[in-house]
């Protein structure tokens, strides 16, 4: 006798005992598949594109080499992203999901390397470009790697303090910079922080 003749055969109680526990497996996955939901949607990571681009994520979830990217202005998403170090305006800009609509892009350069601590200021159409943000703030001067004190070299992108004193040691030591690509032969200063600054300094 198959299972389903059994099933037909058995007392009324019997078949609705049998369905009760059916209904509560089903019950009971339902709630699995629900909680493993929320807790996606709840996890501190948020997945962003770009072919450089990493899912932001809390700090002990990033790389030791992720870069802090803060993107504002005429993005889809403006916030704090977490990229791979290497990576760029483009990358960055993809990871807030994009230029907005009202986006001056040809205010932006998307080919340039983005640097640790960095925020990323998207201008409006009918914004000065050379601002750097919202609000038309004047252009910075720039800064005279050869006379400035550790303050003035910190404005510069990518620049921290450590770096900035190694800036003033190697001067004193070699004599003055003769052109802004000369940082290269200060220590801990490479192709990327040097292209984030070339725009910011002079000598």
């Amino acid at each position: 006798m198959s299972d389903l003749e059994a099933y037909r055969r058995a007392s009324p109680r019997a078949r609705l005992g049998v369905g009760a526990a059916i209904l509560l497996v089903l019950v009971a996955l339902a709630a699995t598949v629900g909680i493993g939901i929320w807790r996606s949607a709840s996890a501190p990571v948020e997945q962003i594109a770009g072919d450089a681009a990493i899912a932001t994520a809390a700090p002990s979830a990033a790389p030791a080499d992720a870069v802090y990217v803060h993107v504002s202005g005429a993005v889809r998403s403006p916030g704090l992203y977490v990229v791979q170090a290497g990576a760029r305006v483009v990358d960055a800009i993809s990871a807030a999901g994009g230029l907005a609509s009202d986006a001056a892009s040809a205010g932006v350069n998307l080919a340039r390397p983005v640097t640790d601590g960095e925020q990323l200021v998207v201008p409006v159409e009918g914004e000065d470009p050379a601002a750097g943000a919202p609000g038309g703030a004047a252009t910075p001067a720039l800064v005279n790697i050869n006379t400035a004190d550790g303050a003035a070299l910190e404005t510069l992108t990518g620049i921290g303090p450590a770096l900035a004193q190694r800036i003033i040691d190697w001067r004193q030591a070699e004599g003055p910079f003769g052109s802004v690509d000369d940082l290269l032969a200060v220590s801990g200063i490479g192709p990327s922080v040097l292209e984030s600054v070339r725009e910011q300094a002079t000598v």
